[in-house]
């Protein structure tokens, strides 16, 4: 007989780590070792025992699980991580999967696709929910954001000025301003709001920062 699946779940929001906690519950084969609110927090717990599937909340806080996959693999290479978000922005995704999550779900995943991606990672494969490729499919090919580019789209998204974002960035407003241009070129917008609102959507920058 084979061991149960264990299963670390980081997610801050008690509702959803409530859902998702009642239908492992329900699994013979998958037990949930641990849960936790923060990466810290699910760290932690993480470096001390042997986990074969987090569940980890895209939205950690202040801090992004794109950026807590690597401190997680680098202990445990052989961990599969799942990100669950409440949408899916083909950047996201994509830095998600580069990073080394062997999943990406969206918190409104029905309970027969959150199974069966526990257990389809846990197999060796990576688990793409139809709705989530259809996402890459759709942007694939896309021109991707220079660091500078991200940086000042995300300035934007947060309200800034030319004379902000210059300002604090060091550069001059025409560099802005160039800037910006190849950011709407490559967006395939014309005025700030419709970049900020698909950046936003795509998952390019943080709408919460």
């Amino acid at each position: 007989m084979h061991s149960p699946i264990r299963v670390l779940i980081i997610e801050s929001q008690t509702l959803i780590r409530i859902g998702i906690k009642t239908i492992l519950q329900a699994q013979k084969d998958i037990e949930i070792f641990a849960e936790a609110e923060t990466g810290d927090e699910g760290f932690e717990i993480f470096k001390h025992t042997h986990i074969d599937v987090v569940l980890m909340s895209l939205r950690l806080g202040e801090s992004c699980a794109i950026d807590e996959i690597g401190r997680f693999l680098q202990i445990a290479p052989r961990v599969k991580i799942i990100v669950l978000a409440s949408h899916a922005g083909d950047a996201e995704i994509s830095r998600s999967l580069e990073s080394g999550a062997f999943g990406y779900i969206c918190t409104d995943v029905s309970e027969a696709d959150l199974l069966k991606a526990i257990r389809t990672v846990t197999s060796g494969k990576k688990f793409i929910p139809l709705n989530v490729a259809e996402i890459l499919t759709e942007n694939f090919g896309q021109e991707t954001l220079t660091p500078s580019e991200q940086k000042i789209l995300q300035m934007i998204v947060n309200g800034k000025s030319n004379k902000q974002i210059a300002f604090d960035s060091s550069i001059s407003e025409n560099t802005v301003k160039t800037h910006i241009k190849n950011i709407f070129d490559k967006l395939g917008v014309s005025d700030r709001t419709s970049a900020a609102t698909l950046a936003i959507r795509r998952g390019l920058v943080r709408a919460d920062l």
